[in-house]
């Protein structure tokens, strides 16, 4: 019995649970497609070595995985505590203070690393802290400082997040540490970056800017987290700015209250296949299972509800970067995406639909490949590709045929590795020639039955460009049956 290819991808954010040769080793063994390297934690070694060990246990099971470096962004944060914490009462009155050191904070006042909220609040915000487990309303702003009625108390500590309810908060996308950063993740050969708290399209082309000038061809995923990102203008363009998105439902969700982070989901899925454009579902999909072996049964269906709405990619955060069970959140993952889509519940054109009409010969292309594997007995649709946009455009078809992206190009490789659906494939020749299209199309053929992929008598799909080896120049469809 073959083992059934799962189409959606899993990103496992990497970590001191997770770094170890050996937890990678298992990790990649367990099904993972793409790593996370956050950068709001960690050095630039650390990163370095985290992207190698990544690559020598990928190489090792002869598999791609992609690299994705994840900025830390305008993170708005008070101070430390001397006493490292303090406990507030609902009622009490409170102050954020511009002017206070930011390791002076006690029971009455806390510091402040970003000064500018100051300007960005009026009586009558509300302000919430530690993910909105803290909320507080702005009774007044005098001077440098905010005084605040606490609404809903608690234990705050050190160093929490800060978020306006409702959003409007004037913090560029892109700190300088992020600037910083990125160059540090182009040195390291990342495959994406994503873009923190952008609020519009705008944001994601400042960010591909610095990305570009660092000499990187890595793509850019932008998380959607403010409720600025959400308008539907600002989302419209920051899915065609971008090269991927994500549904950040953590800061998303204190943003915006979180009853209305599913529909939100759920919308940036219908829209973002119009716009060619993959997504990532991240944020306490298996959160339980930092402390536990197996997942509660919410979380699966969870995950299950992101597959079944199309969605690119799941991803963990802390269950695989300092969890207890790292590989058996990425093992928890696999399953519940192989046995969801096992199911033909899928959604329906009108609800999730690619680009109509295609505006380009490779996407035309690439939809007749896709349409005729639902029409025919089609085993494998393999598709020569130098920059990944033939594949692209096909994941964006909800089918079951797996869709082999086959390039000598390693930025594509790791691109691609994203997509739903499309496995990504190394080939030898860099095939620059008409006549190279018989001696190409007979030694895919032959490197899919070598690896138990196709057998003789199978049908398969072929996609590619005249002249081969130009980006953008697909324009060949096939229909080739496997022989001896």
């Amino acid at each position: 019995m073959t083992t059934p290819i799962r189409r959606t991808k899993i990103v496992a954010t990497i970590g001191p649970a997770s770094e170890s040769p050996e937890v990678l080793d298992k990790l990649i063994e367990a099904g993972v497609n793409v790593v996370r390297l956050n950068f709001s934690h960690g050095t630039p070694e650390e990163h370095r070595q985290r992207a190698e060990n990544v690559r020598a246990a990928a190489k090792k099971h002869g598999v791609i995985v992609g690299v994705l470096a994840d900025m830390q962004g305008p993170k708005i944060r008070i101070g430390k505590y001397k006493t490292g914490k303090t406990f507030l009462e609902p009622g009490q009155k409170y102050i954020i203070d511009g002017a206070l050191g930011l390791d002076d904070g006690d029971d009455e006042r806390v510091g402040l690393t970003y000064k500018e909220l100051i300007d960005d609040v009026e009586p009558g915000a509300r302000l919430l802290l530690n993910d909105g487990l803290i909320v507080m309303d702005v009774d007044q702003v005098t001077g440098q400082e905010i005084h605040c009625s606490v609404v809903v108390g608690g234990v705050l500590s050190n160093n929490k997040g800060i978020n306006r309810a409702g959003g409007g908060l004037s913090a560029a996308a892109l700190t300088e540490k992020d600037k910083e950063d990125i160059k540090t993740a182009c040195a390291i050969g990342i495959d994406y970056v994503a873009i923190s708290f952008p609020r519009n399209g705008a944001d994601m082309e400042y960010a591909r800017s610095l990305v570009r000038a660092e000499g990187s061809n890595a793509g850019l995923v932008a998380k959607v987290e403010r409720a600025e990102a959400v308008e539907p203008e600002n989302l419209k363009s920051i899915m065609e700015a971008s090269d991927a998105v994500m549904v950040a439902r953590g800061d998303l969700g204190v943003e915006v209250g979180d009853a209305a982070v599913p529909p939100i989901q759920k919308r940036m899925l219908r829209m973002a296949p119009k716009f060619n454009c993959p997504v990532i579902v991240a944020t306490q999909m298996m959160e339980s299972m930092c402390d536990n072996p197996i997942p509660t049964r919410a979380e699966v269906n969870d995950v299950a509800n992101a597959v079944l709405d199309g969605t690119d990619a799941v991803m963990l955060s802390g269950e695989s970067a300092a969890g207890k069970y790292p590989v058996e959140a990425v093992e928890a993952m696999h399953r519940t995406c192989i046995e969801t889509e096992k199911q033909k519940v899928m959604p329906s054109a009108s609800t999730r639909g690619p680009r109509f009409p295609p505006l380009t010969v490779d996407e035309c292309i690439a939809r007749q490949a896709i349409e005729t594997a639902h029409m025919m007995p089609i085993k494998a649709i393999a598709a020569f590709t130098q920059s990944g946009n033939t594949t692209l455009y096909m994941s964006r078809h909800l089918g079951d045929v797996p869709i082999y992206a086959l390039t000598p190009e390693k930025s594509t490789l790791g691109r691609v590795s994203l997509f739903r659906n499309v496995i990504p494939k190394s080939i030898d020749h860099t095939y620059t020639s008409d006549t190279d299209a018989p001696r190409a199309t007979r030694e895919v053929i032959d490197v899919m039955k070598r690896d138990g992929l196709v057998e003789v008598g199978d049908l398969i799909v072929m996609t590619l460009g005249t002249p081969m080896g130009q980006a953008g120049a697909t324009n060949t469809m096939k229909v080739v049956e496997v022989e001896e």
